[in-house]
C-alpha cells in the first residue's frame, strides 16, 4: 500500500464511529431485533458484533506495534454471540465503546512510522498479515455491517 492510499485509509477508519452513527439512525429502533428468514443477525447483534469486533481490534493493533511476529488471537463471532447474549445488549454502551476504542486507535496509527506498516504477526485464519493488512480489514468493517443492516432493514420492510 502506498503512503498515500494508507492515509486515505486511516481517514476513513477515523470517521467510522461518524459514518456508523449516520448509518443506524436510518433504521428504525423498533427493527433492530428484527431477524430475515435466513436468520441473519439483527441490527442489535450487528451493533454488540461490531464493539467486540473493535476491543479485538485495538488489540491487534498494538501487537503489531510493539510485539511484531507474535500471534494475534482468532475468535468464533457467532459463538460470541450466542453465548454472549448479543440480543439483550445494551447497543447504546457497544456505541461508545467502539467510539472510544476507534478513537484512541486512530490517534495512534496517525503517528506511526512508515517502518511500522511493515510489522508482520500471524492470524491463525488468515496467515501472516501486516498492519497495511490489518488497516485494510478493520477500515472496511463498518461499511461491510451497514450493508448487512440495509439488507435486514430491507427484510423487514417486506414484512410490513
Amino acid at each position: 500500500m502506498t503512503p498515500e492510499e494508507r492515509e486515505s485509509k486511516i481517514a476513513s477508519y477515523g470517521g467510522a464511529y461518524e459514518a456508523l452513527m449516520a448509518g443506524v439512525r436510518q433504521f428504525p429502533e423498533e427493527m433492530w431485533d428484527f431477524r430475515d428468514e435466513h436468520g441473519c443477525w439483527s441490527i442489535r447483534e450487528h451493533l454488540v458484533h461490531i464493539a467486540d469486533s473493535e476491543v479485538n481490534s485495538y488489540i491487534r493493533c498494538r501487537r503489531f506495534i510493539a510485539e511484531p511476529g507474535q500471534p494475534l488471537m482468532a475468535y468464533d463471532e457467532n459463538g460470541w454471540a450466542a453465548s454472549l447474549g448479543y440480543p439483550r445488549q445494551d447497543t447504546q454502551q457497544c456505541l461508545e465503546l467502539f467510539r472510544l476504542l476507534r478513537q484512541q486507535t486512530y490517534a495512534l496509527i496517525k503517528t506511526l512510522p512508515e517502518s511500522a506498516w511493515a510489522n508482520v504477526c500471524y492470524h491463525p485464519e488468515n496467515g501472516d498479515m501486516t498492519l497495511d493488512d490489518w488497516l485494510d480489514v478493520y477500515e472496511a468493517h463498518i461499511p461491510e455491517h451497514l450493508g448487512f443492516m440495509q439488507e435486514n432493514y430491507d427484510a423487514w420492510r417486506k414484512t410490513r
